[in-house]
């Protein structure tokens, strides 16, 4: 293996993993132009481990969860862990569900204590920490039979003999697990008007895999498996807008910034007028539809997450992207100049039965953040 410090290799050790045989840790770095501070992910087949690394890509502070990560791990206003953890009984919906369900949500100290947890068995994918202390996520529930039929695209040699399709809500707990609000994706979307793209399977529609609430009251979501992101009000449940096909490609984790454009990690697994797949970080105006800031790598294919993935904007205007399913994390600069890199050192497999469906040794994580040194003074 590749030793990162001594800049050695040794092929008689080579690891059949390819990207374990590239350079791992900090591979880059410009300290003026970076923002700095300490950056923080949860590495999908760590067995619950969370871990923080500073500029130099040291680990400036680690968690140990009780329960792998069903997605994202997040440093809440208090200093605490907010931490989105595969639950052990999560409901068996179909065959893969347990590749992206979560539904076992802790807050931890720094020191690991435990102080609030949260239990739902139908949640999967994204999860918000909201301001309150409220908790938004996105939960499976059944199709209604008569809508089931109008289910369209997609691959209908996947769908199951049972019959039944599962759709999404959102919904948002408070601090006692009661629920205060929630939002059926059926009520306002027809599914005959959204069809699935060809490669995914049918029995989930449309697959809502990033959710966030803006500060004017909207609650953003990601429509991974149709392709868009949709923007309800929350007052009224009505949708206001609705990015499609033709801005984003089976993207994941939309943010709304302070001048109202959208932000999201645009996957494009199927990416209308390519043939040939490549990410790109995507930044677009809701009113007028309008693409404002991407970025792609210059050799477009090199730079690709066929799932998870996500985009934050930080204070200085660069942005820190997490190519998620290679470990690579990087930030730019709003011309597109990397200045700082790190990949996830650390591979390992998916435990059963996930690893039925994701095999081989990974070293992935769904989401990573960036905080100033101001934002972790228990340090």
């Amino acid at each position: 293996m590749l030793d990162t410090t001594k800049g050695t290799f040794d092929p008689e050790q080579a690891s059949a993993v390819t990207l374990e045989r590239r350079r791992l840790g900090l591979t880059a770095l410009d300290r003026e132009k970076s923002f700095g501070g300490y950056t923080l992910y949860a590495r999908q087949t760590g067995g619950g481990v969370v871990d923080m690394v500073d500029l130099e890509g040291r680990i400036a502070h680690q968690w140990q969860m009780p329960v792998r990560p069903g997605r994202d791990a997040v440093l809440l206003p208090n200093g605490n862990l907010g931490y989105n953890g595969s639950h052990a009984t999560s409901a068996a919906l179909y065959p893969a569900w347990d590749l992206w369900h979560g539904g076992d949500f802790y807050e931890a100290t720094p020191e690991g204590e435990i102080v609030w947890r949260h239990e739902d068995i139908y949640h999967h994918h994204d999860a918000q920490w909201l301001p309150n202390g409220d908790l938004l996520y996105t939960v499976a529930a059944e199709l209604p039979a008569h809508l089931a039929k109008r289910i369209c695209g997609g691959d209908p040699r996947k769908d199951g003999a049972d019959g039944i399709f599962q759709s999404d809500i959102v919904r948002q707990v408070n601090r006692k697990g009661d629920v205060v609000w929630e939002w059926c994706i059926w009520d306002h979307i027809d599914p005959a008007d959204l069809p699935v793209h060809p490669i995914f399977d049918r029995r989930h529609w449309p697959m809502i895999n990033g959710v966030s609430e803006t500060e004017s009251g909207l609650i953003l979501m990601s429509l991974r498996t149709t392709s868009g992101v949709i923007a309800v009000e929350k007052a009224s449940g009505r949708i206001v807008w609705h990015a499609g096909a033709d801005i984003v490609a089976q993207q994941h984790t939309p943010i709304m910034m302070e001048g109202g454009t959208v932000l999201v990690f645009d996957n494009g697994n199927l990416r209308a007028g390519s043939s040939n797949p490549f990410s790109r970080a995507l930044e677009f105006d809701p009113a007028t539809m309008q693409v404002t800031w991407s970025y792609t790598d210059p050799n477009a294919p090199s730079f690709f997450s066929p799932f998870m993935g996500s985009a934050e904007r930080l204070p200085n205007g660069n942005t820190l992207i997490c190519e998620s399913a290679f470990g690579r994390l990087f930030e730019v600069t709003p011309a597109g100049e990397t200045v700082w890199e790190f990949v996830i050192p650390d591979f390992a497999e998916y435990p059963a039965p996930v690893n039925q469906f994701i095999k081989g040794s990974h070293n992935g994580c769904f989401r990573a953040h960036r905080y100033s040194a101001e934002q972790v003074t228990w340090l």
